[in-house]
């Protein structure tokens, strides 16, 4: 019984971030944008778009974040996702993109896609790899920006819901 209630206590939530939360997401983010990995966000995007955010909240620290940019009424991305270092493999990444999964289904979205350097990691959770040229709504709003528009090294993957 203390075992289960000592686990309870320990659980890592996922839930929307709050604007509270926004330089703790924007710490998170920093490292990754700085080694090119993810697209730089200042904190001033992060407190803009707040609402795209969930986080995983283990004992009130922010362990791990992601958003869900949506393009059409169809298609959504699931973007800015990191799980900090002090927090890797206890599954957190798996938590995260489960929970952007659902939200885009309960929006009534029916593609996620995820530009990303693990694809190996998306593929474990349902997704295929596809041609970035598939999401030209994505191209249009982002890429155009990135300073690795005609070098992009990522992956594109793509889920489908039924």
């Amino acid at each position: 019984m203390i075992q289960a209630e000592i686990q309870t206590l320990y659980s890592p939530i996922v839930r929307d971030a709050t604007v509270y939360e926004s330089t703790a997401i924007y710490d998170l983010i920093k490292p990754h944008a700085s080694a090119g990995i993810l697209l730089p966000r200042s904190e001033k995007e992060i407190l803009i778009d707040i609402r795209k955010f969930i986080v995983v909240d283990e004992n009130g620290v922010i362990a791990g974040c992601g958003a869900l940019e949506i393009y059409t009424e169809t298609l959504c991305e699931i973007r800015s996702l990191v799980v900090s270092s002090k927090h890797e493999m206890k599954g957190y990444g798996n938590l995260l993109v489960h929970s952007l999964v659902d939200k885009a289904s309960s929006l009534g979205l029916v593609r996620v896609i995820a530009l990303t350097y693990k694809p190996d990691f998306f593929h474990k959770l349902g997704f295929k790899t596809v041609p970035k040229t598939r999401f030209p709504e994505k191209i249009q709003k982002d890429c155009f920006k990135c300073c690795k528009l005609n070098n992009c090294d990522e992956i594109a993957v793509l889920k489908e819901l039924t």
